[in-house]
């Protein structure tokens, strides 16, 4: 067994394979390759309490390792030996499949550091990441991924309609649809990103039989046109605007007491939809990586006028996902989010990191009249399935279910796996509807 208090020495019977996997990896010659990088950048990965350090030499198009001293790195990334034995599982357990993970923000663990100079660190996480993914890759092999048929024929369409919503003002919005199925409903993307996490979801044949479904943008987010009410980078969310946005979709595009589902700070506001569902017309709500409060540590990285966040913050968000979902659906996590304007991400995270506080309210929902179904990804270390379960305990006649093998972008990253779960919270939903019209049809005869 690796003795893994010296990082070098427990990975050194890798460390040729980890070589060859450093020159011909696609992904990392991508990450850096550029005529910018006009001299040798340094980090490290070391164990704490040992000063022995995998050193990573970056030059344009070449990535290179050694063991030497973290007194060699711009900075080092740095984890408790318990903590990276986790890591180098052959599939990695949450936290433990990214460094951020074990680095965490509202799951605190003792050992993880970051030395050294932390703006290089977010400067170059596209490639300490790649370089990590593939040191584990060297010792372990890949991990394997979860088997995905990506659909032939796409089934979406597309549509723009102006809504003139609180704090937003009049917007014109982009949203999609499909399905025929009797039960409406409308898909809320992550902050930071756009409808197209639903696409595998929307194109599904068993919620196109089920559901007529539906997915908008965000004012500035994706297809959306931004709020002439922001200047550009000034970007926020609220509770008011949210559930103003979406109570507006709602009624200008004419459904009937749909169920809204969305994951993250999308998650949130389905609790707040709960609480005000006769504002918004809703029936049901199915939050995604949702609970009543989240206390994280904010870091400013996602609007920093030093550091790029078409690359830093897809990377800030890649470690979220689950070790064994298809690659490319975790690629395309990766595109929605480095393609989003300047300050979009950081406003949206206003909304999730602590904006929003269900603390003293989501104990008065009527899961009668809006009945509350949640789903949480084992993987996801920023809302923990421990969290949503207490929140959901708190709601009288809530629902909650842990799916494993998912993470914070259960939609995205598997829909085949996610789809199920998402079933049995819809069918939920509808009964709980049902008995509900059936005892008021016998309380009127």
């Amino acid at each position: 067994m690796p003795n893994w208090s010296d990082l070098p020495a427990a990975l050194k019977g890798s460390l040729d394979k980890l070589s060859e996997l450093l020159q011909s990896d696609g992904q990392l010659k991508a990450f850096t390759t550029s005529n910018a990088i006009d001299k040798p950048a340094t980090f490290g990965y070391k164990s704490s309490g040992s000063d022995n350090t995998l050193v990573v030499t970056v030059t344009n198009g070449s990535v290179q390792v050694k063991a030497g001293s973290s007194k060699d790195a711009l900075f080092t990334l740095s984890a408790l030996p318990e903590q990276w034995e986790q890591f180098f599982k052959d599939v990695p357990v949450a936290p433990y499949q990214s460094y951020w993970g074990m680095f965490g923000m509202n799951i605190k663990q003792k050992g993880i550091e970051v030395q050294g100079d932390q703006n290089a660190m977010a400067h170059w996480t596209h490639v300490w990441r790649r370089v990590l993914e593939l040191v584990h890759d060297a010792q372990c092999g890949p991990i394997k991924e979860d088997e995905y048929t990506e659909p032939t024929q796409d089934y979406l369409t597309g549509h723009y309609v102006f809504l003139d919503a609180p704090i937003w003002g009049k917007t014109k919005i982009f949203y999609e649809t499909s399905g025929e199925g009797k039960q409406q409903i409308v898909f809320l993307h992550t902050a930071g990103s756009d409808g197209r996490q639903y696409h595998g979801v929307m194109n599904d044949a068993r919620m196109r039989k089920k559901c007529t479904m539906y997915c908008f943008d965000l004012p500035g987010h994706g297809r959306s046109f931004p709020s002439k009410n922001y200047f550009p980078g000034a970007h926020t969310n609220t509770e008011d605007s949210y559930v103003g946005l979406i109570a507006a979709f709602v009624k200008s595009i004419g459904l009937r007491r749909p169920i809204i589902c969305g994951a993250s700070m999308a998650g949130q506001v389905c609790l707040a939809v709960a609480i005000r569902h006769k504002e918004v017309g809703a029936g049901g709500t199915i939050p995604l990586q949702g609970s009543e409060y989240l206390n994280m540590e904010r870091q400013w990285y996602d609007r920093s006028p030093y550091v790029n966040q078409s690359l830093f913050n897809p990377e800030w968000v890649y470690g979220m996902m689950s070790p064994t979902a298809p690659l490319a659906n975790k690629q395309l996590i990766w595109h929605l989010y480095s393609g989003q304007a300047y300050g979009i991400f950081h406003g949206d995270l206003d909304f999730y990191f602590g904006g929003w506080d269900g603390r003293s309210r989501v104990a008065s929902i009527d899961t009668n009249s809006c009945p509350v179904f949640m789903l949480t990804g084992e993987y996801d270390w920023s809302n923990t399935p421990e969290m949503s379960q207490k929140t959901a305990e708190r709601i009288p006649g809530a629902k909650h279910k842990a799916m494993p093998g998912l993470g914070h972008f259960p939609a995205t990253e598997n829909p085949a796996k996610f789809v199920p779960h998402l079933l049995e919270a819809i069918e939920h939903i509808q009964t709980v509807r049902s008995e509900g019209l059936s005892t008021m049809r016998l309380s009127s005869d």
